[in-house]
């Protein structure tokens, strides 16, 4: 799945493709998750913001007078603030790309297509979706209460104000095992199952553990930083799925040192990796290493 480097590479490849684009028309899949994609047409997009592993498309009223991406006299209704906002998540092999040929006919679609729009200067943003584990949603700006997660996501993992005291009280709150809790989006926010097992073998803390205390929690803040910031680095991880907008991978598969190497010698110590399901999610860890 898409964790917070993957998608802040694909709002940084996207953002400038789409700002000031005027939407025209759309299609969605039948899918309730998809279903409110149309009603983003007549907007214009004033920009793409990333929150944890989603992506907020910032809408205003294009107005009849705007039926192209020309500006017309007077203010440009795309450098205020957005009333709504259509948040996209990619789920786990969820793409968008732009295209710059207009709307192509239901026969020659692609079968993954999940959702399409129109732009006003004849591209089309598309969203494709394998798996379908993707959603979409337009709310007014800032009201996310209709997506429970992204309500309460907990604080981004570069916001100044979180720091290692912070962090620990978040984990103190309960008594999940410690990779549980990272994926949970509650303590910090965008951080996925590579991510989570990359950090904790830097931090060397085992993924089953209940209690961490201020030191190694301090300790594993700043890993998960550095693991997310080498990521960013690296235009995130491509396993299978994963492409940016401009059809390219990541690089950062190349350099992980826990995540999918089970049975492989641990960089650090050479005791064979291990992994098994912890709360239906798979672990990987150095029995050595990350004893406690």
């Amino acid at each position: 799945m898409p964790e917070l480097p993957e998608v802040e590479t694909v709002r940084a490849q996207l953002e400038p493709l789409v700002r000031g684009a005027v939407v025209t028309d759309a299609r969605a899949h039948h899918s309730a998750k998809f279903a409110s994609a149309p009603e983003a047409i007549g907007s214009a997009i004033t920009g793409i913001t990333r929150r944890g592993k989603y992506l907020l498309f910032g809408l205003v009223d294009a107005g009849p007078d705007r039926p192209d991406p020309v500006p017309h006299p007077g203010p440009d209704p795309t450098q205020g603030p957005a009333d709504r906002e259509l948040i996209v998540h990619l789920g786990m092999t969820g793409a968008l790309h732009v295209d710059n040929a207009p709307r192509r006919y239901p026969n020659e679609r692609d079968p993954y297509e999940r959702a399409s729009w129109d732009l006003a200067d004849g591209r089309t943003l598309w969203f494709r979706d394998i798996r379908r584990f993707g959603r979409i949603a337009v709310v007014r700006a800032g009201d996310h209460r209709s997506l429970p997660t992204l309500y309460h996501l907990g604080p981004e993992p570069f916001d100044p104000s979180l720091d290692g005291p912070r962090f620990h009280r978040s984990l103190a709150a309960s008594r999940r095992r410690i990779k549980t809790q990272l994926l949970s989006q509650r303590p910090i926010a965008g951080v996925g199952n590579i991510y989570a097992d990359e950090a904790l073998w830097r931090a060397g803390i085992h993924p089953a553990a209940r209690r961490v205390g201020p030191d190694r929690a301090d300790l594993l803040l700043g890993h998960v930083r550095d693991v997310l910031a080498e990521a960013l680095d690296h235009g995130g991880t491509t396993l299978r799925d994963y492409r940016t907008p401009d059809h390219s991978t990541g690089r950062n598969q190349f350099r992980l040192d826990c995540y999918g190497r089970s049975g492989q010698p641990c960089r650090r110590c050479a005791t064979p990796l291990t992994s098994r399901e912890l709360d239906q999610r798979t672990a990987t860890w150095c029995p050595t290493c990350q004893a406690h």
